[in-house]
């Protein structure tokens, strides 16, 4: 498959996790979503990049961080579950982290184009894992300084 039709066929997504979670996902290489559900996971598919988004520290009641945290590539070819104790059993997709620094989300906001209520923008990240158009991924990584997971000669200017 070409570069260019590898790239059509890739999906760019945004996964809200406080960043405690964020942390244990990158050290062990995977995500989550939705307190551990399978059902946003399955649309994931290996190539896909995924930005990972930290409104607190820890969930429910860390302090608020509101940044960009984490950034990669998921890799393998399905969901797959974990004991994490007898009562949590969560579904997990890997992820191949690229390396990245936080980025604060307030400069981005005007730049975004998924975001369409910039007095209610929080909203938008309750949805969980949701997908996002290839050129706002690019500006967010950009922003985290994640140059890897840019198309190859790319080099967005970052919103001052």
């Amino acid at each position: 498959m070409s570069e260019q039709r590898m790239q059509d066929a890739r999906r760019d997504w945004v996964n809200t996790v406080s960043l405690a979670h964020v942390c244990r996902g990158v050290a062990g290489g995977f995500t989550q979503a939705d307190h551990g559900a399978r059902t946003r996971l399955s649309r994931l598919r290996a190539g896909d990049r995924i930005v990972f988004y930290s409104p607190r520290t820890d969930y429910p009641d860390g302090e608020p961080l509101q940044q960009f945290t984490a950034c990669g590539v998921v890799t393998g070819t399905e969901a797959y579950q974990v004991e994490v104790s007898p009562q949590f059993r969560p579904w997990r997709r890997d992820v191949a982290f690229a390396p990245c620094l936080p980025a604060p989300i307030r400069p981005l906001l005007p730049h975004l184009g998924f975001v369409l209520d910039g007095s209610n923008w929080g909203f938008t990240f309750r949805r969980g894992l949701f997908e996002v158009p290839g050129e706002d991924f690019d500006r967010i990584v950009a922003a985290m300084a994640a140059t890897s997971l840019l198309p190859a000669g790319d080099r967005l200017a970052t919103p001052a």
